[in-house]
């Protein structure tokens, strides 16, 4: 006999499905009554009702029949409005692209839906994923569950708060700067992004390219690493996609016990000025902590840290101002008129009314730093920091096994609070950069909470495709943490 719905984990929900205590047409039901009920929120943007309960019925007299499930087997998504999926509408919150449908699959997708995965909706984010706060979108801001006059952080905010509100099981979001993890640390949820290239980039709407990585946004570590299992390996349709064999990481032992690990922690993210009292103490706690259980700790100098913000920003909007330069009304997105003027006037036109002020903002700035005058001073230049950060990193794994760091340097700020002053905005990136600039994999895992009644997270980092250890490590220490919590 079935009984209320109840998601726990993706482990027991299949178990349950497994043993007819419920079924994946009861687990649509819930989540469209919950969507139905926070719709407030504004988390979002497209919801594939009928869709996803014809699919559910199907996948429930597959089973029924004898059919072997998927490895996802009826687990509900929600997907970032930066994600192509066939035959539904795309629009990376813009107005550029309103309406617009995409016409095959990302890879990520195909790769959930071929694993038995029923993809509910659609989730609000910042423009082009350019954000913090989740303020940016032709669709209004998301709210945090939490404290609704907040944000939930972005540029994932909607998937974030799809998680946080129980309207899915798992999301994909994307990470260019920290826009995974940050929402996730706002929303007192777990977000992962994984090494560049880990998972194909083919179907996500491009932002910085040498920076996007499709993340993964769940309440629940062992989750995360079943469907980065699923999504992740090589890929035909995109050249930046590693080859490398994809470990099954809900299984998989690292080769080193957690106790024999070394964890760094650079002195400098703990001293900087902006972060929170609070933040900083919880940090301090926390490595003092893992020494008693037997961790090493390792105190590390990294004087690059002033670097890494403008750093990039210099490169992630020269990026995206030639990623979208083919937006102009014509191949691609909104015509504010119809052609009757000077075709350089009909661009600029389309652009400026199709582009909301901060995609501008991060256009202009990144033509500028490209633009002859400037580009040896400030693009080269800012290369050549990015390379010096890589190869420092490298060498810090040498001597460390993980780095953690806070997520944030606050918790989520008011809507509103921070777009009169767009530099503070960036600021706010100064430890979740770090990890697109290199290309490590990285999580943010609740493990805190602020005297304001706000969670806040731990950053943990890893070298390039060791997301065994970072999965691993995540695990050990929200299960010892919950475990200190309970006595």
């Amino acid at each position: 006999m079935h009984q209320p719905f109840h998601f726990t984990s993706i482990a027991a929900y299949q178990e349950q499905l497994l043993n007819n205590e419920t079924s994946c047409e009861a687990a649509v039901q819930y989540y469209c009554s919950q969507i139905a009920q926070w719709n407030h929120l504004n988390a979002l943007v497209h919801t594939f009702e009928a869709e996803a309960l014809e699919r559910a019925r199907v996948l429930d007299q597959e089973r029924k029949a004898g059919k072997k499930p998927g490895r996802l087997h009826g687990v509900v998504f929600t997907i970032k409005d930066v994600i192509c999926i066939a035959k539904h509408p795309v629009s990376a919150g813009s107005c550029m692209l309103k309406d617009f449908i995409s016409m095959f699959d990302s890879t990520a997708v195909k790769k959930l839906l071929d694993e038995e995965a029923i993809i509910i909706g659609t989730n609000n984010c910042d423009e082009f994923a350019m954000g913090s706060s989740n303020e940016n979108s032709i669709y209004g801001p998301v709210k945090n569950q939490l404290d609704e006059a907040r944000v939930p952080g972005g540029s994932s905010g909607g998937s974030a708060v799809a998680v946080q509100a129980d309207l899915c099981m798992v999301s994909l979001g994307s990470d260019t700067g920290g826009s995974v993890r940050q929402p996730a640390d706002f929303c007192g949820i777990t977000g992962m992004k994984p090494t560049y290239g880990r998972i194909s980039r083919w179907g996500l709407i491009a932002y910085g390219s040498s920076f996007d990585q499709i993340g993964i946004l769940s309440k629940h570590v062992e989750d995360i690493a079943l469907v980065l299992s699923v999504i992740a390996g090589s890929d035909a349709y995109d050249s930046t996609v590693s080859n490398l064999p994809v470990p099954d990481y809900s299984h998989a032992q690292p080769s080193k016990k957690p106790g024999e690990m070394v964890i760094g922690y650079f002195k400098e993210t703990l001293q900087h000025e902006g972060l929170d009292a609070e933040i900083k103490q919880q940090h301090i706690q926390f490595l003092s902590q893992l020494q008693k259980d037997g961790y090493s700790v390792k105190e590390l100098t990294f004087d690059l840290l002033d670097y890494i913000v403008p750093t990039y920003y210099i490169l992630t909007t020269a990026e995206a101002s030639s990623n979208l330069s083919r937006y102009d009304g014509v191949r691609y997105g909104h015509q504010h008129q119809p052609l009757e003027k000077e075709l350089t006037e009909f661009y600029a036109a389309n652009r400026s009314s199709g582009f909301g002020k901060e995609v501008q903002r991060r256009i202009m700035l990144g033509t500028f730093v490209l633009s002859a005058g400037y580009f040896d001073a400030y693009f080269t230049k800012a290369q050549q920091v990015r390379r010096k950060l890589l190869d420092q990193t490298k060498l810090i794994f040498n001597e460390v096994d993980a780095i953690v760091m806070p997520v944030s340097p606050t918790t989520a700020f008011k809507i509103g609070e921070k777009n009169n002053n767009p530099v503070e905005m960036y600021l706010a990136d100064i430890y979740t950069v770090f990890a697109n600039l290199t290309g490590i994999p990285a999580i943010s895992l609740p493990l805190f909470e602020h005297s304001n009644g706000l969670p806040f997270g731990l950053q943990i980092l890893t070298k390039h495709f060791d997301e065994l250890s970072l999965l691993r490590l995540s695990s050990e220490w929200m299960n010892a943490y919950r475990q200190r919590n309970e006595k």
